[in-house]
């Protein structure tokens, strides 16, 4: 069905629906809350807010909110409602840990990302950062754009991989040169002794690993500094 076509109807129902059965509760109908953010309803969802849908409910399976399905489907319009919904959680996650910030970073939508920060989105939290995820689909903006609003660069996950192990693994060069340039620790390791560098070696990325190599050199032979012999570095 168009989707335009698919919307109209979805919303003449609605009506039809609160019309002729006010006793229906919109609310209940969380299926239909989830189908109207994927479809980008901003109309549909509006209605479903207004009878009652809390703007945290999270799907039965996946435990994704209204406003991670908006950022994964790319429906912007229903990304605008959700956000801006009264008692919006913009740190409510899923059940693998993603938050709205992780995902809008792992689609690199700078215009989700910029609406998220404004409004106070969380930029580090414990494990899995929005750093993690924009490093993990290659997003050099987005990492540009978290980095300067304060992100930590040397971000530890459970198994304590950095972005910067994240970014070698899949191969994105100028991602690892970037966050090479903006300060990654390239000594530290995960918790199977892994660095950047052994991850690049999966891919027989060779540009990578000579990259993080040099620089694993240079951080080598820095002299190490102590606050009593600060003159000496």
């Amino acid at each position: 069905m168009d989707k335009n076509l698919y919307n109209f109807y979805r919303v003449f129902v609605l009506i039809w629906a609160l019309v002729g059965f006010p006793s229906i509760a919109r609310g209940d109908n969380i299926e239909d809350f989830f189908k109207a953010v994927a479809m980008d309803n901003p109309n549909e969802i509006s209605l479903f807010l207004q009878q009652g849908m809390k703007p945290n409910v999270a799907e039965q399976y996946r435990g994704d909110t209204g406003l991670i399905v908006a950022l994964r489907e790319g429906s912007m319009r229903a990304f605008d409602v959700l956000v801006n919904a009264p008692n919006i959680d913009l740190e409510a996650t899923a059940n693998n840990g993603n938050n709205a910030l992780m995902m809008a970073a792992y689609k690199g939508n700078q215009t989700a990302v910029d609406i998220l920060l404004k409004k106070g989105a969380a930029i580090n939290r414990p494990n899995w950062t929005a750093l993690h995820y924009a490093a993990a689909g290659g997003k050099n903006d987005i990492v540009q754009i978290l980095l300067d609003k304060g992100a930590d660069i040397n971000a530890r996950s459970p198994n304590l991989t950095t972005p910067l192990m994240i970014a070698a693994y899949e191969g994105f060069d100028l991602m690892v040169q970037l966050l090479l340039d903006r300060g990654a620790d390239v000594t530290l390791t995960n918790e199977e002794g892994k660095n950047a560098a052994d991850y690049a070696k999966r891919l027989d990325r060779q540009d990578i690993v000579d990259l993080v190599n040099d620089y694993l050199k240079k951080a080598q032979k820095q002299p190490i500094c102590t606050m009593n012999i600060d003159s000496l570095c």
